[in-house]
């Protein structure tokens, strides 16, 4: 009988958030069986308010001892050596990931085909925990947010824009996201915040190249929440708002998983990178793609903007 489940997701929170279906799943097919979910410490904060998890752990904190907690079934959702190692050592019984990266110490394995990009990331991770039998009707990315944070946007039509990836072939340039954040608030009349985290900042050089280029979060003509949030406060910051703006990034997931929609730029040339496999999940999202991000103009995504329905 399964009584104590591990989930294994130790990378940055963009992924993560794409795994809450296949959590989901476990938990169904095993309602009454403790969920533990263990995460990398930037994480771990986010994680807990996925409903359906029971315990957030910090892997590296207790990647030795897990031995003692008698965990009946381990899901390695983002295969590592060290992880396939881990779950055999600490001799959890049921052990499911990936057949890679000494994928030989599980006891359920997929084939991972994640790279070829010819389907999301969501469907994916949803195939592993279907090994044992798991699936869910309820698909969605969905987190819990205070309700109470940011109430001064309340009743505003606002555009976050996030202008940073974590990868810096998925980077639309810096002065294409001030120009396209400086006439969304003249041509359209909508309040404009910025954000973004340093962890999704490419590099340090490049933080402060970008931070030198945003003047305008300097004066009236947009908010400037870059580097002030929390994720779980990003997430109440983004339910607030009726679009994010933003390339391949966390943040997309993020904004998802809050319910708010997304314009999404992307490129098309990179297998395993697409939007088919990365791309906000679900219906009322825009995506704009192509194999050079220099081919997207301000001018069509600003066009984009405007056909959106706000509320």
């Amino acid at each position: 009988m399964i009584k104590n489940i591990l989930a294994v997701r130790n990378d940055r929170f963009g992924e993560f958030l794409l795994n809450i279906p296949a959590l989901r799943a476990l938990k169904e097919l095993y309602p009454q069986a403790k969920l533990t979910l263990a995460v990398n410490p930037t994480v771990s904060e986010l994680a807990g308010a996925v409903e359906c998890v029971d315990e957030v752990v910090v892997w590296d904190e207790v990647k030795g001892n897990l031995r003692k907690s008698k965990f009946d079934l381990a899901v390695v959702l983002n295969p590592t050596k060290e992880a396939h190692w881990v779950v055999f050592w600490a001799g959890i019984p049921v052990r499911v990931g990936y057949d890679r990266k000494w994928g030989f110490l599980l006891t359920h394995k997929l084939k991972d085909t994640k790279h070829l990009g010819n389907r999301h990331e969501v469907d994916c991770n949803l195939e592993l925990v279907g090994l044992v039998g798991a699936k869910t009707l309820d698909k969605t990315l969905k987190v819990k947010v205070d309700d109470n944070l940011f109430r001064e946007f309340i009743g505003q039509r606002i555009v976050a824009v996030h202008p940073f990836t974590s990868d810096p072939v998925k980077q639309w340039p810096v002065e294409r996201f001030k120009e396209l954040a400086q006439r969304i608030k003249s041509e359209l009349g909508l309040k404009v915040v910025m954000v973004g985290l340093n962890n999704e900042i490419a590099s340090a050089d490049y933080g402060s190249l970008a931070m030198t280029k945003f003047e305008c979060v300097r004066n009236d003509e947009v908010v400037d929440m870059i580097n002030k949030t929390s994720l779980v406060e990003l997430a109440a910051l983004l339910k607030r708002c009726s679009l994010l703006v933003s390339g391949d990034s966390g943040p997309v997931h993020l904004a998802v998983s809050v319910g708010t929609p997304v314009v999404a730029l992307f490129r098309n040339d990179l297998p395993g990178k697409t939007a088919r496999r990365w791309g906000p999940w679900g219906e009322g999202h825009i995506i704009i793609e192509k194999g050079n991000l220099l081919d997207i103009s301000v001018d069509e995504v600003l066009d984009k903007i405007k056909n959106i329905r706000y509320s």
